[in-house]
């Protein structure tokens, strides 16, 4: 599990990277940091249960994020 938190880290780096050639800085620096996280994340060698649990609780915080964003800040 840990390696797939160093996979995430890599794609993560690579659209930051895309879109830093896009000249998008501020999307480029957020996916930066969470590759960074990612990174740290995946040689923290925790077990397979913590590592869902962050997992989970990430996916909750972006989810939660792009709704709000989508429904109060667009519209």
């Amino acid at each position: 599990m840990d390696r797939m938190f160093r996979v995430l880290g890599f794609w993560l780096l690579m659209i930051g990277l895309m879109f830093m050639a896009g000249e998008m800085f501020l999307l480029a620096i957020l996916f930066g940091v969470q590759a960074i996280l990612f990174f740290i994340l995946g040689y923290m060698r925790y077990t397979e249960r913590t590592y869902m649990l962050i997992f989970g609780g990430y996916m909750f915080l972006t989810f939660t994020g792009i709704v709000y964003w989508s429904f109060f800040q667009v519209g």
